[in-house]
């Protein structure tokens, strides 16, 4: 029984979930990747991550929707999220806050800062 902590990377910029799944991995832990919204939710009932990197706007259903969806659910609502957006504004902070999202990282951010970010939540 491994204790390899699943992080869920879900945006639909496929350059964006390549290189934190290359950087992640290399720092342990294992990846999965969705490119849409629908996708991103039903893998994370599917696979219940440690974590998971999700992306606000994307097709289907948008990020706000999917933390929205999981936080109210006991079976998932412990499952930390961290929000990346290319929205800076004070106002979808607060919207990424009062969906449940424990972390709201601007686009574009620095690799290294969503690494630790992961690490405070991951190994504690």
């Amino acid at each position: 029984m491994s204790n390899t902590k699943k992080i869920l990377i879900v945006d639909d910029e496929q350059d964006i979930v390549e290189t934190l799944k290359f950087m992640l991995e290399a720092q342990g832990y294992e990846c999965f990747c969705a490119y849409d919204g629908e996708t991103g939710l039903n893998m994370a009932k599917e696979i219940l991550p440690d974590l998971m990197i999700l992306d606000v706007m994307m097709p289907k259903i948008n990020g706000y929707k999917i933390s929205r969806l999981l936080k109210y659910d006991n079976k998932y609502k412990n499952i930390p999220i961290i929000m990346v957006t290319a929205r800076s504004q004070e106002d979808d902070k607060l919207i990424g806050q009062e969906t449940g999202a424990n972390e709201y990282i601007t686009k574009p951010f620095e690799l290294d800062e969503v690494i630790n970010k992961v690490k405070e939540y991951l190994e504690d």
